[in-house]
């Protein structure tokens, strides 16, 4: 059996849920699962109103109300009429989102996003499993919710494997022996039924979760670009499609910030050896990318960019040196106001980080540091990272730039870099 996910961008509008639509039937014969996000950017507008919800700016009626016509515009362009049972499924799904907003906020930001922004994955399926039972394919829609089985640390939860796995196996493969199914990325929930999200572009993660508890095959990513890149084309002008790629090779882009794939993505599958694919959906007949075990190294050197990063440097404020006890401490720190570190060095007396500036949480990141360390930062940063580099590579990015911080291993170097 298959696993396929489709992003946002794929069904984007109703031409996008047509084309996805159209290359999912031409797999009918197999057993196949769907997974696919949130249609075009309606996770970042459910982020939007989430937050003038919980700050009360009053706004939040007209971000729903610009959601609402959204969606329902795709659902008129579909199914000319308005007559389909699916407007009036849709429109139950929002006024679930308006039960929420119709009472204060009364429990924490990180519950009620969950609560709001997985109706994104929820109302995008519905619609998508529609279509294609509208134009004739044997589709089930199912709820990721009964099956990902997660901790309660919302928006970042933690999947309960072994829960998990014994539901999925227990019900999915009967229902794919008859039905094309079609759910949701990006969602679980805990043992009480609340809903869980598993982290910002989790939809890849949760299409991993799917196959390696079926033991699919491989999984199909589909996206709009041809493949994985050696570069982001907004950064290089000239890039490279790489045809093969180990999971080693896989999962370091992703821990390094190549956000063709979601990192969580890649270790369940290298576990059971099953192959990720990541093609286009705008061509699908190309071959676009495969994933597997093998001993192939990256044919290009490969380049990933990150800006808006902020240098932060802490040094304790007494004379102690910066070893286990700090690094535990600063790294529980870390962990509890969920900031990722992209680079990290330490000497005696320093430990330096670079992180993506993130807003609130990374002021009270640095707040609490101050308590007990001294503390510097320098932001508007790039880091750039060149897996397989050389010299001519790093002399290629740093044209007009500074560099303020630099590490090197075998296959890799980071570079963070102001501009000149």
């Amino acid at each position: 059996m298959q696993v396929f996910k489709f992003g946002g961008a794929s069904v984007k509008d109703a031409e996008s849920v047509r084309n996805s639509a159209k290359i999912i039937s031409k797999y009918k014969g197999e057993a196949l699962l769907v997974v696919i996000s949130a249609m075009g950017k309606t996770t970042n507008l459910l982020e939007k109103l989430t937050r003038e919800y919980y700050n009360n700016t009053g706004l939040q009626f007209q971000t729903l109300e610009e959601a609402k016509a959204f969606h329902f515009q795709i659902l008129q362009d579909l199914f000319p009429g308005g007559e389909h049972p699916i407007f009036d499924e849709i429109a139950n799904c929002f006024v679930e989102i308006e039960w929420i907003l119709e009472e204060d906020p009364q429990d924490s930001y990180d519950y009620l996003f969950d609560q709001i922004v997985s109706m994104g994955e929820l109302i995008s399926t519905k619609i998508v499993a529609a279509y294609v039972a509208f134009i004739g394919e044997k589709v089930k829609w199912v709820d990721a919710r009964d099956y990902i089985l997660t901790d309660n640390t919302y928006r970042e939860a933690a999947v309960d494997w072994s829960k998990t796995e014994e539901k999925i196996r227990a019900e999915l493969p009967s229902i794919l022996d008859e039905y094309i199914v079609i759910t949701q990325g990006f969602l679980g929930s805990t043992s009480e039924n609340f809903t869980t999200t598993l982290g910002r572009e989790g939809s890849d993660y949760s299409a991993a979760i799917f196959a390696s508890c079926l033991n699919a095959e491989n999984v199909t990513i589909w996206k709009d670009v041809p493949g994985v890149l050696n570069a982001d084309p907004k950064w290089f002008e000239k890039t490279e499609l790489i045809p093969e790629l180990s999971y080693t090779d896989a999962i370091e882009l992703t821990y390094y910030g190549a956000t063709v794939i979601h990192p969580k993505t890649i270790k369940p599958l290298q576990n059971k050896k099953i192959a990720l694919n990541v093609r286009s959906f705008v061509d699908p007949t190309s071959p676009g990318t495969i994933i597997r075990s093998t001993n192939q190294t990256l044919p290009v050197p490969s380049f990933i960019f990150k800006v808006n990063q902020i240098f932060i440097s802490i040094s304790p404020r007494d004379f102690s040196f910066i070893v286990e006890d700090n690094l535990r401490d600063i790294f529980n720190l870390f962990h509890e106001h969920r900031i990722k570190i992209n680079m990290m060095h330490n000497t005696a007396i320093n430990f330096t980080v670079s992180v993506d500036d993130t807003g609130k949480n990374l002021v009270d990141l640095i707040n609490d540091l101050e308590q007990r360390f001294k503390v510097t930062y320098e932001s508007g940063l790039e880091l750039i990272t060149i897996r397989y580099y050389n010299q001519e590579t790093i002399d290629r990015v740093l044209v007009d730039k500074e560099v303020i911080s630099e590490l090197k291993d075998r296959y890799t170097c980071q570079l963070l870099v102001k501009k000149i």
